[in-house]
This record gives C-alpha cells, sequence and structure tokens, in this order.
C-alpha cells in the first residue's frame, strides 16, 4: 500500500506516493529520480547515502521517509546545483576522490560540519566525519575540508 506523501526537497515542494515505511534513500533514487545519494551499505553506518534535514547529516539509507515529516530534505543534487559549495570547489581543487563512490555522502558531511563549525581543526574533522572511503583517501579529505574553511560560504 503506498501513501501519497508531500517532501520539501532541495527547496522545493516534492509529492510522492510510497510505503511510508520506504527508507528516503530509495525515494530519492526510485521514486524521484535523483541518483546522486549512493547506497552502500543500507544500515546507516557507511554514510555514503548522507542527506541534510534542516540542515543536519543524516543517513537516508536506514531513515523511513515518513521520519522526514515537514524537514526540509538537501540532497547532493541541491547542495548548490552549479556544483560551486566551498567544499565541492575544494574537492575539485584538490582531486579528493578516487573511486568517487562516497563522495557525494562525504561532501554532505562536510558541508554540515562546516555550517556548524565554520573553521575546524584536523581533530574536529577526524571526529565528526564518520563517513567511510573505502579507497582511504581520508587525509584528502581533511585537507578538502580544511581548504573549504577558508573560503566564504555563500
Amino acid at each position: 500500500m503506498t501513501d501519497h506523501l508531500t517532501l520539501t526537497l532541495n527547496g522545493r515542494r516534492q509529492a510522492v506516493d510510497v510505503s511510508r515505511d520506504t527508507p528516503l534513500l530509495w525515494v530519492l533514487r526510485d521514486a524521484l529520480g535523483l541518483t546522486g545519494t549512493k547506497f552502500g551499505c543500507g544500515i546507516g553506518a557507511c554514510g555514503a547515502c548522507t542527506v541534510h534535514i534542516d540542515g543536519a547529516p543524516v543517513r537516508s539509507c536506514s531513515l523511513p521517509v515518513e521520519a522526514v515529516g515537514k524537514g526540509k530534505v538537501t540532497t547532493i543534487e541541491g547542495l548548490d546545483p552549479a556544483g560551486n559549495h566551498p567544499i565541492q570547489a575544494a574537492w575539485r581543487d584538490l582531486n579528493v576522490p578516487q573511486c568517487g563512490y562516497c563522495q557525494s555522502g562525504m561532501i554532505m558531511a562536510a558541508a554540515a560540519l562546516l555550517a556548524e563549525n565554520p573553521h575546524p581543526t584536523e581533530a574536529d574533522i577526524r571526529e565528526n566525519i564518520t563517513n567511510i572511503c573505502r579507497c582511504g583517501t581520508y587525509h584528502r579529505i581533511v585537507a578538502g575540508i580544511i581548504l573549504a574553511s577558508t573560503r566564504k560560504q555563500g
């Protein structure tokens, strides 16, 4: 059985007909065609599926869509549609990704950290960014977040 739900997604109201217990990740990918958010582990551990709800990073693979409520969801597609958010620019400048699979979730986690703490230390980054990078590019991820913290955020 499906329900008619309305989400605020990337700044726009979006209607969707899905079961209320469908994980947000699958609503985004399958029902709405936003494939930037990735499936990694399915249990909320790896962070590949990270999106923002009201600015806070959330693992969308284990969150039922009904839990979003009136929250505002932002995906990688909505962070900065032109790809010019300071964290996205830093990622390009430093060639942060290797395979790139985890990067949309990593970028979303980093953007949330910078919104909360505009000038994090390396220790802050390592404590707060718990996403997994299978390629092990953590040193470039940390450098990218530090570089982004030196740039004006929009």
